[in-house]
């Protein structure tokens, strides 16, 4: 499975270089935006009136159940887009997005986006080819919660977040700083079960804390983990 997504992400990565260099002629109802880590792209419940590009950067996107009850659905990355559901009718976010990290994104308003799918084949081609790949993560990460133990499901975790974009072939790279706690929210198990399988992990020379707070993550190592 982690071959599977290792290629999808290489080929993801192409198609979102042409659709950004595609985004570069919107001129109208695009604004480039520049978020610190923790703000708020959008939450469950706003209207939807616009999709949102990330050029650098992370984010998540959660969702709340009428209990209360919070989730996590998926963890992006450059070239990844968030907010789609803009593009159906008079639509509502069914998720809340919050940034990972400092950020560089672009928000194209509802009107804009339909207007380039409509006047660019190719932008409109790469666009539903980066949907199709991030739908299909979404199901493995699914399968991941259902059958796999915590200890995996933080490896996988790891190194979805070690992605980003362009260096998504490097051996090694760096998560910025993540507590246990939020780790312990997206992989679905306890903070202390985080701290015993990262512990396990830095032993292994799968992973090193660096000085400013953040995960070094030995993403070929840690690969060759979860495919074993």
């Amino acid at each position: 499975m982690q071959r599977t997504r290792k290629a999808r992400a290489l080929k993801s990565e192409k198609a979102g270089l042409t659709i950004e260099s595609l985004l570069r002629k919107i001129v109208r109802g695009k604004t480039l935006l520049k978020r610190r880590k923790g703000a708020k792209l959008f939450s469950q419940g706003e209207a939807a009136d616009s999709i949102y590009f990330i050029q650098t950067g992370k984010a998540q996107l959660t969702v709340v159940s009428a209990h209360g009850k919070k989730a996590v659905l998926g963890m992006m990355g450059p070239s990844d887009f968030l907010g789609e559901e803009c593009l159906v009718g008079d639509s509502r976010r069914t998720s809340t997005a919050t940034v990972l990290a400092a950020s560089t994104i672009f928000r194209i308003e509802k009107r804009a986006m339909l207007q380039a799918m409509h006047l660019q084949p190719e932008f409109c081609e790469d666009f539903v080819a980066l949907l199709l790949a991030r739908s299909v993560n979404m199901e493995e990460d699914l399968c991941d919660q259902l059958f796999n133990h915590s200890e995996l499901r933080l490896a996988c975790v790891l190194l979805k977040l070690s992605r980003a974009g362009r260096h998504a072939r490097l051996p090694e790279t760096t998560v910025p700083g993540i507590t246990h706690k939020k780790l312990a929210e997206i992989v679905g198990t306890t903070p202390s079960k985080i701290i015993f399988f990262m512990n396990k992990f830095r032993k292994l020379g799968l992973i090193d804390y660096r000085g400013d707070g953040g995960v070094q993550v030995m993403s070929e190592r840690l690969t060759d983990m979860v495919i074993s």
